[in-house]
C-alpha cells in the first residue's frame, strides 16, 4: 500500500479546431503547473540542511508525533498514527502540526472538519515552515488551491533539507498524479537518506504507474528489507505483482502480510480485489466480508463495500449490484459520508442500460454532495468532476451533443477555478470523448491521451487509432487496456469485455 496525504477560457462550442484549443489550454496548464510544481536543483552537499521545527509545549507530545510520522510513512500503519496524534493533541491541544496531520489522514469527515479548525486557529503561534505546511494543506482541502501550492513552494525554498517534508509534498503530488514532480522530490530525500523507507515504497509506485514492473518490485523489495517485522512491505509487492498480472505471486505475498499482522486489513482487501480480478467473485466477496470486519474505521468498510457490491457487475449480475450499492448508498447517507453516498450513485449510473435511470444515479450523487458542511471542497470538487465527466460519457453516447456540450462546459470552468490536475484530466477524457461521439477521432486522441491510465479513455483512443489507421498505436493502446489490472468500476466495464473479444477473435 502507497501513501495517500489528503490533504490544479472554456471550450463551449466545437467550431474552433480542437487541436488548437487543446494545444492552447494544455500550454496555459501546464506553464501553471510547472510554476507551481517547479522542483529547484538540491546541492547534496549543503553544510547544515534546514529543517522544520515542531512547536508544541510537551514533549511527549513532540515524540507521539514523531512516532505518528513514522507509522504513517514508513509502516503505512495509518490508524496507529492517528492514534499517536490524537494522544499528543490531548496532551498538548494547541499543537498545530498534529491538527493538521489528522486533518489529512483521518477519513472521517466530522474529525477532519474540526481537526483543521483547530489547526488553523493553532497556526498562529507556529514558525513559519509550520504556517507555510499548514495554510498549504488547510488551502487545497478548502477550495483555495493556487493559494496552496504557493505555499508549499514556499515551504519547499524554506527548508530544503528537511525529508519529512519533501517527503509529505512528494506524496501529495503523487495522489495528484503530478508524478515527475513527485519522483524529483523522493529522489531528494534519498540524497539525504539513501535507505528512507516510505521513499523507496512511493517510488516503487511510481515505476508501476509507469509500467516498469522489475524496477518497482526492486524499490519494494529493499523497502520491505528496511521494515522487518512489517507487513506492509509484502502489502506493497502484492499489490504491484497484481498490477503486472502475476495473481498468484500477489496472493502469496498479501498472506505474508497477514502472517505477520493477522489485523492488517489492508491485505485483506487486496486479496478481495485479487480473486476478484481473478474472476473468484464468490471467493472476492468472502475475503471482503473479512476486510469489512477488521476494518478501523467507517470510511474503510464503505470502500469495502463498494468494492463487494462491484463484484456483481463483473459477473454481470446487475440487478444485484443495484441491490448492494443502494444498500451502501443508504449506509453512507445515514453515516454522513457524503462522498461515499456520491460514489454509489456514480458506479450504479455507469452500468445502467436505460440512459435515464442513469442520469438519475448522475443526479442522485450530485445531491449527495451538498448533503452537509463536513465534506471538504476539494473532495466536493474532484468527485463533482468525476460525476460530471461520466454525464458527459453517457450523454455523447446517446448524440445529444448539446446537451454534453454544455455539461462540458461546466467542467471546463471548474477545472479552470481549481486548477487541479486530476480534475484537468477529467475534463481533457471528457472532451475526446464528445469528439468521438462527433466522429472526429483525429481531434480526439490529444485530449484522450492526458487520461491515458483510464480504461474508457484507453478504449476510445484504441477506436480512435483505428478509425485513424495507426495500426501500431492501436496495438500499444490494446495491449495497455487488455493488461489493465487494478479492481476499478472501470476496468470491470471496460477491460473485462475487452478480454472477451480478443480470446473470441
Amino acid at each position: 500500500m502507497s501513501a495517500r496525504l489528503g490533504a490544479l477560457s472554456v471550450m463551449s462550442t466545437f467550431s474552433e479546431s480542437s487541436t488548437m484549443n487543446h494545444l492552447r489550454r494544455h500550454f496555459v496548464f501546464a506553464v501553471l503547473c510547472l510554476s507551481l510544481f517547479s522542483v529547484k536543483p538540491f546541492a547534496a552537499t549543503a553544510a547544515k540542511p534546514a529543517l522544520a521545527p515542531l512547536t508544541t509545549s510537551s514533549p511527549v507530545a513532540r515524540r507521539l508525533y514523531l512516532h505518528g510520522l513514522d507509522r504513517y510513512a514508513n509502516n503505512l500503519q495509518q490508524n496507529k498514527a492517528l492514534d499517536a496524534w490524537r494522544a499528543a493533541v490531548r496532551l498538548d491541544p494547541k499543537f498545530a502540526m498534529a491538527w493538521i496531520q489528522i486533518a489529512t489522514v483521518s477519513r472521517n469527515p466530522r474529525e477532519t472538519h474540526a481537526a483543521r479548525v483547530h489547526a488553523k486557529s493553532s497556526a498562529v503561534r507556529t514558525s513559519r515552515p509550520e504556517q507555510l505546511f499548514i495554510k498549504w494543506s488547510v488551502d487545497v482541502q478548502e477550495d483555495n488551491y493556487i493559494d496552496g501550492i504557493s505555499a508549499m513552494n514556499d515551504l519547499l525554498s524554506l527548508v530544503p533539507g528537511d525529508k519529512w517534508m519533501l517527503y509529505l509534498t512528494g506524496t501529495w503530488l503523487m495522489n495528484e498524479g503530478a508524478n515527475d514532480r513527485a519522483r524529483a522530490l523522493f529522489e531528494k530525500t534519498l540524497v539525504l537518506d539513501p535507505n528512507f523507507p516510505a521513499t523507496l515504497n512511493n517510488l516503487g509506485y511510481l515505476y508501476a504507474r509507469k509500467r516498469d514492473f522489475p524496477k518497482a518490485i526492486e524499490l519494494l523489495s529493499r523497502y520491505t528489507k528496511l521494515i522487518p517485522g512489517e507487513p506492509n512491505g509484502e502489502d506493497s509487492q502484492a499489490e504491484i505483482l497484481r498490477q503486472s498480472g502475476n495473481f498468484e505471486g500477489a496472493l502469496q505475498h498479501y498472506h505474508a502480510a497477514l502472517k505477520i499482522d493477522p489485523k492488517f486489513f489492508y491485505s485483506q482487501y487486496g486479496l478481495a480485489d485479487t480473486y476478484s480480478l481473478m474472476g473468484a467473485q464468490s471467493r472476492a466477496r468472502t475475503e471482503y466480508e473479512k476486510a469489512i470486519a477488521m476494518a478501523g474505521t467507517e470510511a474503510d468498510r464503505l470502500d469495502y463495500l463498494l468494492q463487494s457490491a462491484a463484484s456483481y457487475v463483473r459477473e454481470g449480475n446487475y440487478a444485484e449490484a443495484d441491490k448492494k450499492f443502494a444498500a451502501v448508498a443508504l449506509r453512507a447517507h445515514r453515516a454522513e459520508h457524503d462522498l461515499h453516498e456520491a460514489r454509489a450513485h456514480r458506479f450504479m449510473s455507469l452500468y445502467q442500460s436505460d440512459g435515464a435511470a442513469a442520469l438519475h444515479h448522475l443526479d442522485e450523487a450530485e445531491d449527495s454532495l451538498h448533503h452537509s458542511t463536513m465534506i471538504s471542497g476539494y473532495e466536493r470538487q474532484l468527485e463533482q468532476a468525476a460525476i460530471l465527466r461520466a454525464r458527459i460519457f453517457l450523454i455523447a453516447r446517446n448524440y445529444n451533443l448539446p446537451l454534453a456540450e454544455d455539461a462540458l462546459s461546466k467542467l471546463g470552468a471548474l477545472s479552470d477555478s481549481t486548477r487541479n490536475q486530476s480534475i484537468e484530466r477529467e475534463y481533457q477524457a471528457a472532451t475526446g470523448a464528445l469528439f468521438m461521439a462527433r466522429r472526429d477521432a483525429a481531434e480526439a486522441i490529444p485530449h484522450l491521451k492526458e487520461d491515458i491510465d483510464n480504461p474508457f479513455s484507453m478504449e476510445l483512443l484504441a477506436r480512435a487509432y483505428k478509425a485513424t489507421g495507426d495500426e501500431r498505436a492501436l496495438e500499444e493502446m490494446e495491449n495497455r487496456l487488455l493488461n489493465t489490472n487494478i479492481a476499478t468500476m472501470e476496468q470491470a466495464l471496460v477491460v473485462l469485455p475487452a478480454r472477451q473479444a480478443a480470446h473470441a477473435r
